[in-house]
C-alpha cells in the first residue's frame, strides 16, 4: 500500500474509522487478491481495515453474518459468514445456532430472520434498506384480494412485508414459486406481489395465477434492447431473472433464480455472458468462474447498497437497529415461511 493510503487510514480526523494495524496486508493477503479481482484495486486497501474490525468483533459478539447474493464483494467475501439467495439465507436463519445475526440485505429478509428465529436477536445495518416489491402491497390488500376471490390460498413472494406473509398461506422465492403454486394443490392461487415474476410463473404452470401489480425497480429497467444488443455485440449468452419484464425473459438463453442462475454458469461454462439482475451477483460470481468473461448491462439495487462496511461494524459494535415483529404477526407469518420450509425439505428426501 502506498504511504499516502496508509496515512488516510491512520489519519486522526477520522476517529470512526479503524486503524491499519501492522501485518494486516499479509494476514488478508488472499481475501486482497480475491477482492482486486472484483473491485477498482485502490479500494482494496480501504476495506481491509474494516474487515478486520468486524471480524473481530463478530468473533466477540458471538455473532453471524448473513449476505445477500446482491452484497457488494467487500461484504460477500470480506465478512459474511453464509452467503445466497433469500431462501439459503431463510433456511439458515431457521437453523443458525447463533443467539445473534447481522443480515446484510433488505429489510424484509431480515424480518424473516427474525420471524423463523424469534428467540434470536437480528440486527440490520441499516434500517431504511427497504424494497419496491415489498412497499407495493400491504396485509390490507391482501385481505381484498382474499374477499375477490373467495377461497383462492395465497401464496406471497419473500419480497413482502411481515404484516404481508400473515396473511398468506405460503410463501415462495424465485428458486421455487413454481414448486409452491402447485404445492397449494388447487386450480387457482393469488400470487403476489411481483406482475413479471408472476407472469413467467404462468407460463410453467397449468395452475391459474391471480396477480398483483407489483414490480421490482432494478429488475423493470432492463429492456429487451439491451438485451438484444448485448448479444449481438458481445456474442453474449444472455441470462435473467424472471423478475424482468416478459419481452426481455423472450431474449434469453436462461431464466432462473439468483442461485439457479449459478448453477447454470457452472453446467454451461459459456465464454462469455450478461446476467440481467442486480450488478453485484455478477460481481460476485465472476471469482467463481475466472474463465467466464462477465459483460454488463446490470442495475445497481439502491437498497443493497445501503448495507456498507461502516455501518455493519456500527450495527455489531452498538448493537443496533434490532428488528423486531409484533407476536401475533410473526406466528401467522412463520407459518407461511415454514410452509415453504416445508416443501423443500419435501422435495429434497
Amino acid at each position: 500500500m502506498t504511504q499516502t493510503l496508509r496515512q488516510t487510514m491512520t489519519d486522526s480526523s477520522l476517529p470512526a474509522s479503524p486503524r491499519w494495524r501492522s501485518g494486516l496486508e499479509q494476514e488478508y493477503a488472499t481475501l486482497a487478491d480475491t477482492l482486486a479481482q472484483l473491485l477498482p484495486c485502490l479500494e482494496v486497501p480501504l476495506h481491509l481495515p474494516w474487515i478486520d474490525a468486524i471480524r473481530q468483533l463478530k468473533q466477540q459478539r458471538g455473532a453471524v453474518i448473513m449476505a445477500h447474493s446482491y452484497q457488494s464483494p467487500e461484504i460477500f467475501h470480506g465478512v459474511a459468514d453464509i452467503t445466497g439467495d433469500s431462501l439459503a439465507l431463510a433456511q439458515a436463519a431457521a437453523d443458525c445456532d447463533s443467539d445473534l445475526i447481522v443480515l446484510c440485505g433488505v429489510h424484509f429478509m431480515a424480518e424473516s430472520a427474525k420471524i423463523l428465529a424469534p428467540d434470536k436477536t437480528v440486527l440490520i445495518p441499516d434500517l431504511e434498506a427497504g424494497c419496491s416489491l415489498a412497499s407495493s402491497i400491504t396485509a390490507a390488500d391482501v385481505r381484498a384480494l382474499r374477499e375477490r376471490h373467495p377461497g383462492v390460498p395465497v401464496v406471497s413472494y419473500v419480497n413482502t412485508s411481515a404484516e404481508v406473509k400473515a396473511e398468506s398461506d405460503a410463501c415462495c422465492t424465485s428458486a421455487n414459486a413454481v414448486q409452491m403454486v402447485e404445492a397449494m394443490g388447487v386450480d387457482k392461487v393469488i400470487f403476489l406481489p411481483d406482475r413479471y415474476l408472476g407472469s413467467w410463473v404462468a407460463t410453467q404452470t397449468q395452475v391459474e395465477l391471480v396477480l398483483w401489480h407489483g414490480q421490482c425497480e432494478v429488475h423493470e429497467k432492463f429492456t429487451a434492447m439491451e438485451a438484444r444488443h448485448t448479444r449481438e455485440r458481445f456474442d453474449a449468452k444472455i441470462v435473467a431473472h424472471p423478475e424482468c419484464a416478459p419481452e426481455v425473459l423472450a431474449e434469453a438463453d436462461f431464466v432462473g433464480s439468483t442461485s439457479a442462475m449459478g448453477k447454470w454458469l457452472e453446467k454451461e461454462q459459456p465464454r462469455r455472458v450478461a446476467m440481467i439482475t442486480e450488478c453485484s451477483m455478477a460481481d460476485n460470481l465472476r471469482n467463481q468462474f475466472p474463465n467466464v468473461e462477465f459483460i454488463k448491462p446490470c442495475n445497481l439495487c439502491p437498497h443493497m447498497k445501503r448495507i456498507t462496511l461502516p455501518n455493519i461494524h456500527a450495527c455489531l459494535r452498538d448493537l443496533k437497529h434490532e428488528v423486531v415483529v409484533a407476536h401475533d404477526v410473526s406466528v401467522r407469518a412463520r407459518a407461511a415461511l415454514e410452509r415453504m420450509l416445508a416443501v423443500g425439505r419435501r422435495e429434497r428426501i
